[in-house]
């Protein structure tokens, strides 16, 4: 079974890797892509931390090699989304295919996880109107801008929603993978 990760320049590197890797030991093939690059590109990540003050930290994360390309996915090769957080979203939400295909996961109703910053590309593509939908905090106002119903949850706890599963942040991966895993199932 394949699952299609849209990930980009200084996503949250254990948003990026971890679910990356749990998955594929789960025996799903995943496929890396970001916009304007190909498979065997790199891109940065960052390290988000919450070390006490009103927000998060950020450090230069691992530089994460992509395993496909772009521009040749398409909806129909895969049986789920994985969208994940740090900064990347609030730029490839700026891209209309990225939209296009987060929208045709939609449609299809596949299951779509998404976490920390990972919904405001959800909120781009107008997909979660009435749905129950958790996030980074600060993405709260969009969420509700976007129609949803936004969640408070604990970092550690991810929610459930028809198709779509999203959690606060990395802490909640346990959960997080769980949920996304028993929709794919």
């Amino acid at each position: 079974m394949k699952i299609l990760m849209i990930t980009g320049d200084y996503v949250e590197d254990y948003e990026n890797m971890v679910p990356f890797q749990a998955l594929q030991a789960c025996g799903y093939t995943v496929d890396a892509v970001c916009p304007g690059k190909k498979a065997g590109d790199a891109i940065a990540t960052s390290i988000h931390d919450f070390e006490g003050e009103q927000t998060y930290s950020e450090k230069r994360g691992h530089n994460f090699t992509l395993n496909a390309s772009f521009d040749s996915v398409k909806e129909s090769d895969y049986a789920g989304l994985y969208l994940p957080g740090g900064r990347a979203p609030e730029y490839l939400r700026l891209n209309a295919k990225v939209i296009e295909l987060i929208q045709a996961f939609a449609k299809a109703d596949k299951p779509i996880a998404s976490i920390c910053h990972g919904p405001q590309l959800l909120t781009a593509a107008g997909v979660i109107t009435g749905k129950q939908v958790s996030a980074y905090p600060a993405c709260e106002p969009e969420v509700r801008l976007a129609g949803a119903d936004y969640v408070v949850l604990e970092m550690d706890q991810a929610i459930t929603d028809g198709k779509l599963v999203t959690a606060p942040a990395w802490p909640a991966h346990p959960e997080f993978l769980k949920q996304f895993m028993a929709l794919l199932s």
